[in-house]
């Protein structure tokens, strides 16, 4: 009864309508009084009776229309924890729509494929980001270095785009111990690292456990249990392992490039992707920038 009572407070906004209700009802029993009482009506009399009904007819079920609508809203605001902008006035965060949404599969790695998950989050919570699993030549770091762990920066930045709080999870993941025994090492790779044990080191469990724990909206896979190499064959047969040298190494030597592969070739998929690409409504792939440079132009 006291939650009942509760909904009368004005920050619900429902007590207008529950006024609108009454006075509504107040003028449709006034019209049919009028037609009871009355043997014979006037036109005039019988003018007000008609707009007095109709117009309180009308009162009314705007009004029941407007309460129930409210109290939706006031149950998915009760519900959801996601960030509302405040100018929105609609049940677009209700949990059950973003539950039944399409499901989604987004393959890549880089600011690419994260872009597309911010956007994606938005409309649905089955999104499944299947994530590379190298440092594309990169030097590792000295805190991966130090943890014998696979690259595991696509999928940290995957896991931030996808989380509630983008900006508290930058900051817990990338944490950079700076003294004692952990100095150099970061949050992320450790969390990772003790992930990976629990779990009797399944590595894509581990990843997938890491999505339920840090609540996440939907799922991040890797793509692979093993790092990939990016790498290409020039014409004369020299191979170049570092992604970063080919198009140095090729200028430099003048060479065409025969082919870029990944190493090794026979990389299996890690458990769980090829099922969640076989159940997607849409499959997108995520380039790992979504601008290229083409003829001295910037195309996005």
């Amino acid at each position: 009864m006291k939650g009942i009572f509760n909904l009368l407070s004005p920050k619900y906004k429902i007590k207008r309508w529950i006024f609108l209700i009454i006075f509504g009802m107040t003028l449709v029993c006034l019209g049919i009084a009028n037609i009871i009482s009355y043997k014979t009506l006037e036109s005039k009399k019988l003018f007000e009776t008609i707009i007095s009904f109709v117009f309180g007819f009308i009162i009314t079920t705007l009004s029941i229309i407007q309460i129930q609508r409210r109290t939706l809203e006031i149950l998915v605001e009760q519900s959801d924890t996601r960030k509302k902008k405040s100018n929105d006035n609609t049940l677009i965060f209700n949990k059950k729509v973003y539950n039944q949404g399409p499901k989604i599969v987004v393959i890549g790695g880089g600011s690419g494929l994260n872009t597309v998950l911010r956007g994606l989050k938005n409309y649905t919570d089955n999104i499944t980001a299947i994530v590379t699993v190298s440092d594309y030549g990169n030097t590792p770091s000295d805190s991966r270095k130090a943890l014998d762990v696979l690259p595991l920066e696509d999928i940290k930045e995957s896991l931030i785009a996808l989380s509630y709080d983008e900006k508290e999870m930058e900051k817990l993941l990338n944490e950079k111990f700076e003294e004692g025994k952990l100095k150099d090492l970061t949050f992320g790779d450790i969390y990772f690292l003790a992930m990976n044990k629990v779990y009797n080191n399944n590595f894509a469990k581990s990843i997938e456990q890491s999505g339920n724990i840090l609540k996440i909206t939907g799922k991040v896979l890797p793509v692979t249990l093993e790092e990939i190499k990016i790498c290409a064959e020039l014409e004369d047969g020299q191979i170049i392992v570092n992604r970063d040298k080919i198009a140095e190494v090729a200028a430099e030597r003048m060479k065409k490039i025969n082919r870029v592969f990944i190493n090794p070739t026979n990389c299996s998929p890690s458990p769980g992707v090829l099922d969640a690409i076989k159940e997607a409504d849409a499959v997108v792939i995520g380039p790992r920038k979504l601008i290229y440079k083409c003829n001295s132009k910037f195309i996005s």
